[in-house]
């Protein structure tokens, strides 16, 4: 029999091509630039904005339960989240490029949660300026989400909902269909009325405050003057310290020193006189001498 050559087969080891990086910004335009730097081993594609937002028709946040709010798809936004999804699939991983701020990096958040990419993994970077150099640096240099800054902007948000939805129907009753209310001027048009309340119930009144250490051979005598006594109140405790100061054997000259210390108004009425003028008109004479002080 004719022996058999033995024959052996090389196997052919075919090297599987690595799947290139899903990288997503917010503007298209963004998108295409980004894509020249980076090269083929990446893919650049665009959200366009936010991709979830509360729903228009109804308030959309559980304030019964912590003021949890409830996310939906914005209108036109559902194939552009398909296309991410399907250019996720095929990558071998996820980048979010989002904008450098509080804004951005919800946007990366809520496109995390579509995507179902781990938000506390390495999958956040951002740049300031579209350079080469700019963009490869922050390729390497991925960070988790930052959710302080969602947080911010989740409270932002919400504010702008809870505040718009309850006031914006009084301002279409009132003023003009269509107006929106912010959460800013709202809040600040509510403290101005009710400064302006106040400046109109309030009843003008002077008030003033003395006080004097009046040195003699005895121990000194400290004279003070409370701000908070009623008029009448005020008059005869007044009327008191120019007693004792009478019977403790202080001179005119002195009494009339202490009156003329500092006062205190808080009231732009000038016209009204206080008993201060008038307890020094006693004491120079006008109404009558030191005596009539009783």
């Amino acid at each position: 029999m004719p022996e058999k050559k033995a024959t052996i087969s090389k196997d052919k080891t075919t090297t599987k091509k690595k799947a290139p990086k899903l990288v997503i910004v917010e503007s298209p335009a963004k998108a295409k630039t980004i894509a020249k730097y980076l090269g083929k081993g990446y893919k650049v594609e665009a959200s366009n904005g936010h991709v979830r937002d509360l729903p228009k028709s109804q308030l959309g946040i559980d304030v019964q339960n912590g003021f949890e709010p409830k996310y939906i798809t914005i209108r036109g936004r559902g194939e552009i989240i398909d296309r991410l999804k399907r250019e996720a699939k095929t990558s071998s991983g996820v980048l979010l490029a989002t904008d450098p701020d509080r804004e951005g990096e919800a946007i990366s958040w809520h496109l995390a949660h579509v995507l179902n990419v781990d938000a506390n993994s390495l999958c956040r970077i951002e740049f300031n300026e579209i350079t080469k150099d700019t963009v490869k640096k922050a390729i390497k240099n991925p960070r988790r989400i930052n959710n302080e800054l969602v947080d911010a902007q989740q409270a932002r948000r919400l504010l702008d909902r809870l505040v718009g939805y309850e006031i914006s129907p009084i301002l279409w009753r009132k003023v003009h269909k269509g107006l929106s209310a912010g959460r800013v001027q709202s809040v600040a048009t509510r403290i101005v009325c009710d400064r302006e309340s106040e400046i109109e119930a309030f009843v003008p009144d002077e008030y003033w405050s003395l006080s004097a250490e009046l040195a003699s051979e005895d121990p000194r005598v400290q004279v003070k003057f409370s701000m908070s006594e009623t008029k009448m109140q005020r008059e005869k405790r007044f009327t008191a310290e120019l007693r004792s100061m009478r019977s403790s054997g202080r001179s005119k000259e002195k009494i009339l020193s202490f009156l003329r210390l500092i006062r205190r108004r808080n009231t732009e009425n000038r016209h009204l006189r206080s008993q201060h003028l008038r307890c020094s008109r006693r004491l120079r004479g006008n109404t009558g001498s030191l005596r009539n002080v009783r």
